[in-house]
């Protein structure tokens, strides 16, 4: 009995254990971590929630072709402890991200490590788990 208590106990733990640890992703495989790439352009779209928030922004790239950037932050609850809300970003507004680029470069997508809005000075920094 005690033997078929412990089994059930250490299947159960693996279980959901293993669930959570598959479910988090590793950043370094979509993002090259060692590398940082600054984008500016036009906000679009602001998704605050959880796991991982987006900003999609559009910006003119090299040959003036508009692309639209896909870009990772925190969680809304993290967000929320840097003092970051729904409120604090607009469509339309104009702003400058720094961060960690895709693996990929035609994905248009990239890792926010600091965000920066020119017209009040707004600025988030930080790191993102």
């Amino acid at each position: 009995m005690k033997r078929t208590v412990f089994g059930l106990v250490v299947v159960s733990l693996i279980t959901v254990l293993g669930g959570r640890a598959y479910a988090h992703h590793s950043f370094a495989a979509t993002y090259i971590v060692e590398q940082t790439a600054t984008v500016e352009g036009t906000m679009v779209q602001f998704l605050y929630r959880n796991p991982h928030s987006f900003v999609k922004i559009e910006a003119t790239d090299d040959k003036g072709q508009v692309q639209t950037w896909a870009l990772e932050w925190g969680g809304a609850a993290q967000l929320s402890q840097d003092h970051v809300s729904k409120d604090q970003l607009k469509l339309g507004d104009h702003v400058i991200v720094t961060g960690n680029p895709a693996r990929d470069p035609t994905e248009h997508r990239m890792r926010i490590k600091s965000i920066t809005r020119p017209s009040d000075g707004w600025k988030w920094q930080g790191v993102v788990q």
